[in-house]
């Protein structure tokens, strides 16, 4: 999304209460490519932008974010890249981990498993993100 559209729909959530929502697949742009076939570069700029703009109402929150624990592509170390990004920004924005469930063109990979979903929650929390969680805990081996 041009920078442009990104303010506009900050406008619009601020005055109509509003949240955006970022998918943040990958820290890595090679993982990022396999997964999407895109960079993640002008994502994570917007995603930049986008946390500028989140002192201005954190109730609710005007941004949250969320991750797919991909087994195989998003474990512990792409997490904790993924979340000292996020942290470094703003430590409140709300993070959701969420449970892979192979679908669609990802069947060969297997669920996400609790080991690797509680390892990743404790990466998020470690870099300092107060408002992190599970998602889809109901899908975790």
């Amino acid at each position: 999304m041009h920078p442009a559209l990104l303010r506009q729909m900050v406008e619009l959530s601020l005055n109509s209460g509003g949240c955006i929502k970022f998918d943040l697949k990958a820290w890595s742009e090679p993982i990022h490519i396999a997964l999407c076939d895109v960079s993640n570069k002008r994502t994570l700029d917007n995603f930049r932008l986008l946390a500028g703009y989140t002192r201005l109402r954190p109730s609710p929150p005007l941004l949250v974010a969320s991750t797919l624990l991909i087994p195989g592509y998003v474990g512990k170390e792409e997490l904790a890249r993924i979340a000292g990004f996020i942290s470094s920004l703003d430590p409140d924005i709300p993070y959701a981990l969420l449970a892979f469930y192979p679908d669609f063109l990802m069947t060969d990979l297997p669920v996400t498993s609790r080991c690797q979903a509680t390892e990743c929650l404790e990466a998020a929390r470690a870099v300092g993100l107060s408002r992190v969680r599970l998602g889809n805990i109901h899908l975790l081996q």
